[in-house]
């Protein structure tokens, strides 16, 4: 029974190159990857890959949008400190240990002079990712844990932004601290629920 999907592709054979491209970026290094050497990995013909991807940086944009759905699972604890930390401590394994974590970095690397594909890492790679890590804040807003005019995007910014910039720029390891600290600053735009002091006379603040 042939198995593919509606391009013709083996689902069997597009994941294994998908695999061998992480596994080599993790193991060699994104300038050292060739698109013979992911064939020869992945046990298909070089000419098989063309048909499915143009150049070695198309197989990557696609290994990582895959993994990053998979690997992202983001908890859903049913309060806003809690689901974002677990978000953060899937976040920073992602970012930093795995293979996919790795294809991130070297894509991240190589759009600095490679315009077209800081295009389409800004057009498809990063929207997704700013939509996982606004799930959590998202969900807050629903419960009312955050007040109804949060400014969302400026909270994944300021929680997220410090972990991309440690991952990607200085290399300073993120710690539990670090996290601790980001989910702190972040839980302070929730509603204070405790009742107002009264003023002499009665009336409330």
């Amino acid at each position: 029974m042939h198995r593919g999907n509606r391009h013709g592709r083996s689902e069997a054979a597009r994941e294994a190159v998908l695999q061998a491209a992480d596994d080599l970026v993790a193991e060699i290094g994104y300038a050292k990857v060739t698109v013979e050497g992911i064939a020869a990995r992945a046990g298909v013909a070089k000419q098989t890959i063309y048909r499915w991807w143009r150049s070695k940086t198309d197989i990557l944009v696609d290994a990582f949008t895959a993994d990053s759905a998979q690997e992202l699972t983001l908890p859903d604890t049913g309060a806003f400190r809690t689901d974002l930390r677990a978000h953060l401590d899937e976040l920073v394994h992602f970012l930093e240990a795995s293979d996919s974590g790795a294809v991130f970095r070297a894509l991240a690397g190589q759009a600095q002079h490679d315009p077209e594909l800081a295009t389409r890492l800004r057009a498809e790679v990063l929207p997704r990712l700013r939509a996982r890590d606004r799930v959590p804040f998202d969900r807050a807003a629903g419960r009312g844990e955050l007040p109804a005019d949060a400014d969302v995007d400026l909270l994944v910014d300021q929680v997220v932004g410090p972990i991309h910039f440690r991952v990607l720029v200085t290399g300073e390891p993120v710690t539990p601290a670090l996290l601790d600290a980001l989910v702190t600053l972040a839980a302070r735009q929730q509603p204070d629920a405790s009742p107002r002091p009264r003023q002499p006379g009665g009336a409330a603040n």
